[in-house]
């Protein structure tokens, strides 16, 4: 149940996101649901071997090299799902950024203990 609840709140960000960046857009709700699962996949699996391959890199930047992964994430996602499209890799980096602060206030908001 929680896990389901993870999903929809990550999908309301990311809705919330293409309302608050007009570089970022969402076609619908069922595009950010399908959007949302397939950020949390990529995220889960793909994301680890890349923080891992380019360690070196982000701690010569003090760990802001991340918010450059977060946006390729982000930007590979939206290339992948018809509906969800991302202007550019810098807005990427900025979209990225807006979902997971709103995810994160959403979550500390409903899933508190």
């Amino acid at each position: 149940m929680r896990l389901l609840l993870a999903w929809l709140i990550n999908a309301a960000a990311l809705f919330a996101v293409s309302y608050l960046m007009q570089s970022v857009q969402v076609s619908d709700v069922g595009t950010a649901l399908i959007a949302a699962l397939v950020l949390g996949l990529v995220n889960a699996l793909i994301r680890p071997i890349l923080v891992l391959l380019t360690l070196p890199v982000t701690l010569l930047t003090l760990g802001l090299f991340i918010l450059v992964i977060n946006g390729l994430m982000f930007w590979a996602v939206a290339s992948m799902i018809g509906g969800f499209q991302v202007a550019g890799f810098w807005s990427a980096v900025g979209g990225a950024l807006l979902y997971s602060i709103i995810s994160w206030a959403l979550s500390a908001l409903l899933l508190k203990k």
